[in-house]
């Protein structure tokens, strides 16, 4: 039984550190069971006089202490499971600490721990604390001289920075001196040693440096590396290119890991991915998988100077590095894939995780206020939203003063850990505008709803637009502020002529009316063009206005999203009880034309057949009821399958690739309308689309199309299913990262006997929910991704949910509260779910021995 509640850290509660740390030295002598880790740090006062010194540290075995060389008595320091304080130290002085780990006793994956018979780090974010006593936090920046003294078993034995010192020892052992010349915080220390392969190349730099690359990998891998590498060469050049940026030391090195929390680390100089973010060759990985390996590579590798060059004052301002660096690694992953596409991927998965957040009891600002642990708040909000807001400071300023507010911003906390407000006052600087009202964009929680009345005066030839906003109020935040708002606006004609072009309204407070001269007609009004502002849009246009936009809108992101508003409308209308057979129809018609077009681009269709998901329509409705979104979304799947049949039959032949395989955009782009096919035909499982995918299936040569064709057969079912599942486990149960898709793609079955499925498969010989890759996989999948069969309306799927949330908390915290936000949203469906999940989440808060990770998030989604 819990004996005491967790104190929530509150932002308005910070204060500096009251010591510099100016250098750390670290010796380790690593032994798998008993590693001993030395640490000698060079402090100086910065704060009040006769301030204690508290440092952070959690499961360490402390050996010695010594201040100057002089060991502490135990009467000198007070020691418990969180911190090691002493009340009585110098103003300048050196500090020694020998403590012992366990690294293979470490599954939280949090520290040092063992992954494949190799040791590797995580830190971000209080992972260091279980390494050794230090001032664990973002703001104490040291410079780090790393040895590391292993057995020559761990071939190589790596840190960050540059690689000073290494040679043979007595015993069988070696040893590795790096130093990283650039201060840094705790979270940012990495450490792996093993045996790897290692793939290399080299970088000349734009002053002309040549910096080394090393991506390390389990052996006999090193091929499935190349186009990793080849990522963070076209990173490297591309920010450069863009944002002026050189890479600062003469080593960069990535190293996989299979057993990882997060998907990689940018830690300097010394990278960390999960394995399944880095290794591809076309046979075991699916050109999604391509993509974000080029997406996270860039990312990470940007974070050099947003997130290591220049950090965070303080936890509360994660958003400063995560939000800047997504943004900056969209715009690479636009330039690599095509800005239409890419806008249209990144707001879909801003939608289905970000939007699901802000509508829930777990909404919470871009930059919070406070968090009991701030592993919770490494969500879609910080991420994806943050991006979010500086697309439209870019908006708002326009390209060159956003650049040059950013050029401010690099040269201005170079080397500091700083925040939010210093951030933005670089641009109010750089532009001469006034962002105070912007700044609410990452105090306020929740999606702005925008909504768009138009008056057309055709004696005047003159339009007039109004548009209002409003968010609703979200848990602590019961009144919101206006915020301002970019809304891209362009004008079409009947016919789909543009008449006007795109033009930034901004919206600045509760409503604002503009009028426009010199419209010659009625228009149709394209709003909120590659979607200028993470808002919600309704307006007052006519479903036909919207099938102007989906036949001829010039930007992408709006016919896209015009078509999507079709479809949601039809679907929620026959979940409803109202179904529109005739709007169907037309709908099926409309695609089908859409299809036709020669001049868009394959991957821009493939996102045209995929409907809007259930969760998407979940949120678009409520209360939500699972059941009757799943039939009403595959009543209007199976109609345009038989409407489309031969179309998509002729495309799915059109689009067989007879070359050699390539991961470029364009060749991506036909297998995923090809793949479109073959799912929109499983909606209609007559034999001859049954015989299509399995020879779909059959045939694939790369596994995009194998992943493709098994999640069609999948929704056929049925003896060609279960044939298939089993062939592709027989071919590829000894490669971990492939293995881990057959599961995800069983937990997704849309049969009734999903959780069955699901349920065996936790037993299956090749399920470990240790491996966080394998766990969400599975788990996660079915609860995310299957909302029909997770909202069994027997309560059923929570039950499973709420066991697998207390089996994982008792060793792997972080795993385990990530998996509490599809229960979180129980009061979004009809009362009958939402009591079930209510009940389930009770039980989790209830448990004895809950980790604060776990109980955070559930006592949020119960307030």
């Amino acid at each position: 039984m819990r004996t005491e509640t967790p104190q929530p850290i509150r932002l308005s509660d910070y204060r500096p550190f009251p010591f510099e740390i100016e250098t750390t030295h670290l010796s380790f002598q690593l032994a798998p069971s008993a590693t001993r880790v030395t640490a000698t740090l060079k402090v100086c006062r910065t704060g009040q006089a006769g301030e204690a010194l508290a440092l952070n540290g959690e499961r360490l075995a402390l050996k010695s202490i010594a201040i100057d060389g002089q060991a502490l008595s135990a009467n000198q320091y007070l020691l418990d499971d969180e911190r090691l304080v002493i009340a009585e130290v110098p103003d300048a002085f050196e500090l020694t600490t020998e403590v012992e780990i366990d690294p293979s006793a470490n599954k939280a994956l949090m520290g040092l721990y063992m992954s494949g018979g190799r040791f590797c780090t995580q830190c971000e974010a209080e992972g260091f604390r279980t390494i050794t006593f230090f001032p664990d936090r973002p703001d104490v920046l040291s410079r780090y001289t790393v040895r590391i003294e292993a057995d020559q078993a761990f071939e190589h034995l790596l840190s960050n920075g540059n690689l000073m010192e290494a040679g043979e020892l007595d015993g069988g052992r070696h040893y590795a001196v790096w130093n990283d010349p650039f201060p840094k915080p705790a979270y940012l220390f990495a450490l792996v040693a093993g045996r790897l392969d290692v793939l290399e190349d080299t970088f000349v730099t734009m002053s002309g440096r040549t910096v080394a690359l090393k991506v390390f990998v389990d052996p006999g891998q090193a091929s499935r590396a190349a186009y990793a590498l080849d990522a963070l060469k076209r990173s490297m050049k591309w920010d450069e290119e863009a944002f002026g940026r050189e890479y600062d030391l003469d080593l960069f090195m990535i190293v996989a890991v299979r057993d990882f929390n997060f998907g990689a680390m940018e830690n300097k100089g010394l990278n960390i991915f999960n394995s399944s973010l880095l290794l591809a060759e076309p046979e075991t990985a699916t050109d999604f998988d391509y993509e974000r390996i080029e997406s996270v590579v860039a990312h990470e590798y940007f974070h050099n100077w947003t997130g290591n060059r220049i950090t965070c004052r303080d936890w509360f301002q994660l958003c400063l590095k995560e939000g800047l660096t997504v943004f900056r690694d969209q715009s690479f992953s636009a330039d690599m894939r095509g800005a239409a596409v890419q806008r249209i991927k990144d707001v879909k998965a801003l939608r289905a995780r970000q939007f699901a957040e802000d509508a829930g009891p777990l909404a919470h600002a871009v930059r919070p206020s406070s968090y009991l642990k701030i592993d919770n708040f490494y969500t879609a909000t910080i991420y994806e939203k943050g991006a979010e807001i500086i697309r439209m400071l870019k908006t708002i300023l326009g390209a060159d003063a956003f650049r040059a507010g950013l050029d401010l911003y690099f040269e201005r906390h170079d080397g500091e850990a700083t925040t939010v407000e210093a951030f933005i006052a670089c641009f109010a600087e750089a532009s001469g505008r006034n962002l105070t009202s912007f700044f609410s964009w990452y105090e306020q929680a929740g999606t702005p709803a925008v909504s768009l009345t138009h008056a057309y005066d055709a004696a005047a030839k003159a339009l007039s637009i109004t548009l209002t906003q409003k968010t609703a109020p979200t848990s602590g935040q019961p009144v919101k502020k206006a915020l301002p708002i970019p809304v891209t606006i362009g004008l079409l004609a009947q016919d789909g002529r543009a008449i006007r072009d795109s033009e930034v309204v901004l919206l600045e407070g509760e409503s604002l009316t503009v009028r426009w001269e010199g419209v010659a007609e009625a228009p149709v009004i394209s709003a909120l063009r590659g979607f200028s502002a993470p808002v919600t849009l309704t307006t007052d246009a006519r479903a036909a206005d919207a099938y102007v936009q989906f036949a001829a809108d010039p930007d992408l992101f709006n016919r896209w999203e015009a078509g999507q508003g079709l479809a949601r409308d039809l679907i929620l209308a026959r979940a409803g009880g109202n179904p529109d057979e005739v709007g169907e129809e037309r709908y099926a018609q409309a695609l089908g034309r859409a299809l036709d077009d020669d001049a868009a681009d394959p991957a821009f269709k493939a996102l045209l057949l995929a409907l809007p998901s259930e969760g998407d329509l979940a949120l678009a409705v409520e209360p939500a009821d699972p059941a009757a979104i799943h039939d009403a979304r595959g009543l209007l799947r199976a109609r345009i399958a038989v409407h489309l049949g031969e179309q998509l039959g002729r495309i799915h032949g059109a689009m067989q690739g007879d070359g050699e395989f390539s991961p470029d955009a364009a060749s991506a782009g036909r297998r995923a309308l090809r793949n479109a096919c073959v799912d929109l035909l499983a909606a209609d499982p007559h034999a001859d689309n049954v015989q299509r995918i399995v020879g779909h299936f059959e045939a694939a040569a790369a596994l995009t199309d194998a992943m493709g064709g098994l999640s069609a057969l999948l929704a056929v079912g049925g003896e060609p299913c279960e044939q298939a599942l089993a062939a592709f486990h027989a071919k590829w149960r000894h490669e971990p990262l492939v293995l881990d898709k057959w599961f995800s793609v069983q937990a997704r079955d849309p049969s009734e006997g999903a959780l069955s499925r699901v349920l065996a498969l936790t037993g299956h010989a090749d399920f470990d929910a240790g491996n966080p890759n394998r766990f969400r996989a599975l788990v996660q999948g079915f609860a995310s991704a299957n909302p029909a069969r997770f909202h069994d309306p027997s309560g059923a799927g929570y039950r499973f949910l709420a066991d697998q949330i207390l089996a994982v908390d008792g060793f792997n915290p972080m795993t385990a509260a990530r998996l509490v936000e599809p229960l979180g949203s129980w009061r979004r469906y009809v009362p009958a779910l939402g009591d079930l999940m209510r009940r389930e989440l009770e039980r989790v808060k209830s448990a004895p021995g809950l980790s604060k990770n776990v109980l955070e998030l559930a006592s949020r989604a119960l307030e």
